[in-house]
């Protein structure tokens, strides 16, 4: 009868002591387990100027030199207006000044006589002081005339229009014939050289970007690759992203390509199916000399990837661990 008892009570037993053991999981170190998740961001190929070319004269239009979708290299020729009237402007500053210099050589002479005469006692000293204030009056008529000179001159340059920069010509709006006055614009160039890609990133994403090794721009004509030139401290109100500018590391995209820019994150992560929730929060679990820590992952979400705030030798749990505890003994 003991026997049996004795029997009884070590079937009762063992299913408890069997509980007690302590779980066999699987661990393996972050660096082998971590992933890198691809990010992207919508994008559009700008150009750092846009200008409307205008006249600076007034003038006949006598020349339209571009075509729309035309490349034009800086300082090429895009208009030229009717000049006549402002080289005759130029040619009679040209000689005022000649006469203004005229006057103030005869002048110069009859000073240096003056003061012969002054030294010899012929000339009194009201009539040398004459001599002396002519002399200057005449000078700065001299340069008077010599500024007007210059700005007719200027005026003339002006009647041929020229571009500021390499460009592509957006809009030809200049017409022969027409009558420019100061401000029409003749044409619209876009910048070809100054290219920048204007990416909407949002917040959380910016500090990923500003680390990342490799950027593309996915869009017209393939990947493209990047570097980023800045990111704006500023976030738009109705989007809540913020400008992201970068520039091309080859040959760039046509000005107005849309795209996006995709770029892999540089912080390790961990795969979704090794993140658990206790007491309200999602982590892992890291094992650490025979024993089990939940470690919180303050940015995890249930069924993405989760960025891991631990150390690449980190021996995270891989298997095993949803029914793990925090502080429990493994095997």
């Amino acid at each position: 009868m003991r026997a049996y008892f004795t029997f009884l009570a070590a079937l009762t037993l063992t299913p408890c002591a069997l509980a007690q053991e302590p779980p066999a999981v699987k661990v393996a170190p972050l660096a082998e387990i971590a992933i890198h998740p691809e990010r992207d961001a919508s994008a559009q190929v700008v150009s750092l100027n846009e200008s409307r070319i205008a006249a600076e004269i007034a003038g006949r239009l006598e020349v339209m030199a571009v075509e729309v979708g035309q490349r034009i290299e800086r300082g090429a020729l895009v208009a030229r207006l009717d000049c006549r009237d402002h080289r005759l402007s130029r040619e009679r500053a040209a000689a005022a000044l000649a006469a203004a210099q005229a006057r103030q050589t005869l002048a110069e002479q009859q000073l240096r006589r003056g003061r012969e005469l002054r030294a010899q006692g012929f000339l009194s000293e009201e009539a040398l002081a004459a001599r002396v204030t002519e002399v200057a009056v005449l000078s700065a008529d001299a340069s008077q005339a010599g500024a007007q000179l210059a700005s007719a001159a200027r005026t003339v340059d002006k009647c041929v229009v020229r571009a500021p920069f390499s460009a592509i010509v957006r809009e030809r709006l200049g017409q022969v014939g027409e009558l420019a006055a100061p401000g029409t614009p003749l044409a619209v160039l876009v910048d070809a050289e100054r290219i920048e890609v204007s990416a909407q990133v949002q917040a959380k994403d910016a500090p990923s970007l500003e680390r990342a090794a490799q950027v593309s721009f996915l869009g017209p004509g393939g990947a493209r690759p990047l570097a980023l030139e800045r990111i704006s401290p500023a976030i738009d109100l109705q989007t809540r992203t913020m400008d992201a500018r970068l520039r091309f590391a080859g040959p760039a995209a046509a000005p107005g390509a849309a795209g996006r820019i995709v770029w892999r994150d540089s912080d390790p992560h961990v795969p979704p199916e090794l993140v658990v929730r206790r007491a309200g929060r999602l982590g892992v679990f890291v094992e650490d000399a025979g024993v089990v820590r939940f470690h919180a992952l303050p940015e995890a979400q249930e069924g993405r990837p989760a960025r891991a705030d631990l150390p690449p030798g980190a021996r995270l749990v891989v298997k095993g661990q949803l029914a793990l505890k925090d502080g429990q003994r493994l095997r």
